[in-house]
């Protein structure tokens, strides 16, 4: 796919190419625009689409569809000169995410990085270069390296997770609950994750507050990526130090002990994996679906038969506009052909979890109950943690809409901005308004919390039980209720039923 000055291949060649005859893209491929066939030395290197850029942004789904014109996978350009496939076909993404033998997640191998043309600065370098975590290895190693992460979290114990995530949120909610409006991106879903992972880390929340703006330059792969990343790095050691001396009922006192016998740079990856696949992707789940449950009838009741509970609307961000949209980087192994595109060694490789999903050719009867999407990925590198985060991602939304059930977006759908990247698909605000009824709830979370990520919260009523009529605003607080408020209060009860209340 990189082209140098006696190349005589390019992106897509074939033995014909190699054999100076050349060869068209269909039209209106990415790389159709200027091309002067695909074999001989003088002829420039065939562009990708960019995935990056306020255009991409926007409508990612359009870019999608312009890939598939050149087939299941295609040339892309994932910052400016960093090249790679992108597969967005579900087929063959289940093809490539499966096949350990000719695909490698270790990125070790990769032909650009290794030849220089990857600057040490690279803004997507973070998410693509080798570090010694489960994510980034093949085989043995990475069987021990997940292993220390599965079991430390198979010890979570599901239902004081759902608690922590209700008493967290009841403390963010409490902030703004006053206010009649807020941003529900910075105020709500990018601190419950923290709020969350700091508890299972066992590390104070106020510690890790300044992580929220951490994580998504990060996933951004902006111009400050690698400042973002030592700081991660920084956050992570003082961590360890911490459990090394005062070990406790939490993941990082329980990965220190795993029979693995970690090294501390082997701790500190798998701790900082576990934290960037369970915020940044957390935080735009919660957003996303709270998006859909804002602007979507199908969502609120307000057409005939059409209420849907919070877990389908989850299900139809994972399918649609999972989190992350675009990853399972994989490098070829060797030089090998995938579907009529010779790949050669040490080339990227990503898949289009979103594009995947929504594959013309997925022949499906429905999505509401169906759990076959990618957004987990799948093979050996599946995400361990689907379960839990499934769980901070229902009660953090189930929470907000019993609370605030007359909440509405407070501007048009479509006016909501996307924020640039080629892997995420995040929003870069949510803004609501709602009636100021709302009584504060008592919550347990550290009061630095509500105060580094909010204005100062109202003084809390006392503790009532969840899921009890007191809970959310009664019917002398409402002047109206509409369909949609009724609905959420509806979820709120099922909540409960749920969670044995």
């Amino acid at each position: 796919m990189t082209y140098h000055p006696d190349a005589t291949a390019a992106v897509g060649h074939s033995p014909d190419a190699e054999a100076g005859v050349g060869v068209a893209p269909p039209p209106g491929c990415p790389a159709h625009a200027g091309h002067a066939g695909f074999g001989g030395p003088a002829r420039p290197a065939a562009q990708g689409l960019p995935l990056y850029g306020p255009e991409f942004a926007a409508d990612p789904h359009l870019f999608y569809e312009r890939l598939r014109q050149y087939g299941p996978i295609a040339p892309v350009e994932l910052s400016p000169g960093v090249e790679a496939y992108l597969i967005t076909s579900y087929s063959l993404a289940l093809e490539v995410l499966r096949d350990t033998e000719r695909f490698a997640k270790d990125p070790r191998g990769w032909r650009a990085l290794n030849e220089g043309r990857i600057p040490p600065d690279c803004p997507v370098g973070p998410m693509m270069m080798y570090r010694p975590n489960a994510l980034f290895n093949d085989g043995e190693a990475h069987a021990r390296l997940r292993g220390a992460i599965t079991d430390s979290l198979t010890r979570l114990d599901p239902y004081a997770l759902s608690e922590y995530v209700e008493r967290s949120a009841d403390t963010l909610i409490n902030a703004f609950a006053d206010r009649g409006e807020a941003d529900l991106l910075a105020d709500y879903a990018a601190a419950i994750p923290l709020l969350v992972f700091n508890e299972l880390f066992g590390y104070p929340a106020e510690h890790g507050l300044r992580l929220v703006g951490t994580m998504a330059r990060l996933f951004d792969s902006g111009e400050d990526a690698a400042e973002a990343n030592q700081e991660l790095l920084e956050y992570m050691a003082g961590l360890i130090a911490a459990k090394r001396e005062r070990p406790a009922a939490d993941i990082t006192s329980w990965m220190l002990a795993h029979p693995s016998r970690l090294a501390d740079d082997e701790l500190l990856q798998q701790l900082m994996l576990i934290l960037a696949a369970g915020t940044e992707p957390q935080l735009n789940l919660i957003a996303n679906a709270l998006r859909l449950l804002l602007s979507d009838d199908r969502f609120a009741g307000e057409l005939s038969g059409g209420s849907l509970p919070v877990q389908d609307a989850i299900d139809e961000v994972l399918w649609t506009d999972p989190p992350l949209a675009n990853f399972g980087t994989r490098f070829a192994r060797h030089d090998l052909d995938l579907a009529g595109l010779r790949i050669r060694q040490g080339e990227p490789i990503l898949t289009s979890y979103a594009a995947a999903n929504t594959d013309p050719e997925l022949i499906s009867d429905g999505r509401f109950g169906n759990r076959a999407h990618l957004a987990w990925s799948i093979g050996a590198h599946r995400c361990p943690a689907e379960s839990p985060a499934r769980v901070i991602a229902s009660v953090a939304i189930e929470k907000l809409l019993d609370r605030l059930p007359d909440m509405e977006l407070a501007v048009p759908v479509d006016q909501l901005a996307w924020r640039t990247g080629p892997f995420h698909r995040a929003l870069t605000a949510l803004p609501v308004r709602f009636p100021v009824t709302a009584r504060p709830t008592a919550a347990a979370a550290p009061a630095a919390v509500s105060a580094a990520v909010s204005p100062p919260a109202p003084a809390a009523a006392p503790a009532k039980p969840h899921g009890s009529p007191q809970t959310a605003p009664d019917a002398s607080d409402t002047p109206s209720q509409s369909p949609r408020a009724a609905q959420r209060r509806r979820w709120g009860s099922l909540a409960a039923w749920w969670r044995g209340q």
